[in-house]
């Protein structure tokens, strides 16, 4: 490696509510040599991220552009209202959407379920972040549908959720652009699939990607292995011949050319 080049290095967006750890710290396992660096972006703003360059892949929320992008879904998240812990709704385990049908609905501007048609009734303006709608229903103004994980990291004191039976979900996704499927994202793919550090899957270590190298150990191990036979035959082979030689009624000492007795 000359001056001017950077050591490898994995860039990793993710959005809210999603908890990159595990996977982190397996990269940091298995390619301690390879930094990896965590960015948190927007939901709305993960594609543009790794269109323009500033991530390798990144962990976002389902859809994105597949003319762009690769995905591989990884989960999808359950739905539930936020609302505060005195609210009517507590006293169920989970509830639908028509249950709502009564209740000011906060919509924020980064809202990720994708509601073509939120329910309930529509607040007078749509909260500019999701954080900004905790607030409001915080203040008893409405209540707030988001993936689970949302709600957990907007946790407060003085709010609950229940879990919402028909409501959309959210699928949270592996992606990186479709014209930059490098080693390392193969790496990161491996790790997010479960794939242990033997795998034959995905990227192979460095010796073994050289097509040479393949082929040279492989004509090795059959030569070894053909070798091996050999030997074995030509040892039966001598084992028989002393067998024979030690019989006592002349097959092996007849089996000279022409069937002449050996001579000593």
């Amino acid at each position: 490696m000359t001056g001017s080049e950077a050591p490898p290095s994995f860039r990793l967006a993710y959005v809210p509510g999603v908890t990159p750890d595990k996977w982190v710290r397996i990269w940091n396992e298995r390619l301690p040599d390879v930094p990896l660096a965590l960015t948190q972006v927007p939901a709305a703003g993960a594609a543009g991220v790794l269109l323009d360059g500033g991530a390798d892949a990144g962990l976002v929320r389902l859809p994105v552009d597949r003319t762009l992008l690769s995905a591989i879904p990884l989960y999808t998240e359950t739905t539930v209202v936020l609302i505060p812990r005195d609210h009517l709704v507590t006293a169920a385990d989970e509830v639908t959407v028509a249950d709502l049908a009564d209740e000011i609905v906060l919509h924020p501007l980064d809202d990720v379920l994708g509601w073509e048609r939120p329910p309930g009734r529509p607040a007078l303006e749509r909260p500019a972040t999701t954080a900004d709608a905790v607030e409001l229903v915080a203040a008893g103004i409405g209540v707030l549908l988001v993936p689970l994980s949302l709600a957990r990291l907007h946790h407060r004191k003085d709010l609950t959720y229940r879990a919402v039976t028909d409501a959309p979900a959210s699928g949270v996704a592996l992606s990186w652009p479709e014209d930059a499927h490098t080693d390392l994202v193969e790496d990161f793919i491996g790790i997010v699939r479960g794939r242990t550090v033997n795998s034959t899957r995905g990227r192979q270590p460095e010796p073994a990607r050289s097509k040479g190298g393949k082929q040279t150990a492989g004509k090795q191990t059959a030569g070894k292995q053909s070798a091996g036979k050999q030997s074995g035959g030509a040892r039966r082979g001598t084992a028989g011949s002393h067998r024979g030689a030690s019989g006592g009624k002349g097959k092996g000492r007849s089996g000279g050319r022409g069937g002449k007795p050996r001579r000593h």
